[in-house]
């Protein structure tokens, strides 16, 4: 081996360790984009299309309110998904049945947080498109997770504009959202995050 292959062996852990730094940087940067990001919006409204893990899909209206609240009005309004700041329910009101989850079991806990913490429980994904911040974040207390698609926007809250996101279940199971007509603080009643219990069934 000559001395210049020797040098280069010797070299390259500093160039790997000169290259994860700014990547390290970069990450935590657009992390702090992402929290600073949450932590203004404390309403939206959008429109949204829904994919699910065997690729149907449906579209609605959407509603936050920060800490905790969400609403995703499906169609007609036949089926919602509602959280009232302690739990998520889902609504079919077509075979009038509905299911409930402790809301901080659920992906969208992170994103619901009035204080968003993404220390230990959020990452940046690397992606190859510059105008992309996609974050992975889970709560060990969680079922599954999240990942967060947001695009850099500098006319938008922290610089961003969240695009959607994926749900992954338990299961490993996905559920995609995109966003589309996002306003951001706007008036959101507190009466959208409560629902109408479905009409039993006559046997």
């Amino acid at each position: 081996m000559n001395f210049a292959s020797s040098f280069a062996r010797a070299l390259a852990p500093v160039a790997i360790i000169a290259t994860a730094a700014p990547a390290a940087a970069a990450a935590s940067a657009d992390l702090g984009l992402v929290k600073s990001h949450i932590s203004a919006v404390q309403t939206m409204s959008a429109n949204f299309t829904q994919t699910d893990a065997r690729g149907r899909s449906a579209a609605g209206k959407l509603q936050l309110k920060r800490p905790g609240r969400v609403r995703f009005e499906y169609g007609s309004g036949d089926l919602l998904l509602v959280a009232n700041g302690k739990n998520l329910t889902y609504v079919d009101y077509q075979v009038s049945q509905k299911s409930s989850w402790p809301l901080n079991r659920t992906p969208l806990g992170v994103l619901l947080s009035g204080t968003p913490d993404f220390k230990g429980r959020g990452q940046v994904v690397p992606n190859k498109d510059p105008r992309l911040v996609i974050v992975r974040a889970r709560d060990p207390a969680q079922y599954g997770s999240i990942l967060l698609v947001f695009i850099r926007n500098p006319s938008g809250p922290g610089g961003l504009q969240l695009h959607g996101w994926t749900a992954i279940d338990a299961q490993n199971k996905r559920t995609t959202v995109r966003l589309s007509n996002v306003r951001y603080n706007v008036a959101v009643p507190d009466s959208a995050f409560t629902y109408a219990e479905p009409k039993k069934r006559s046997k």
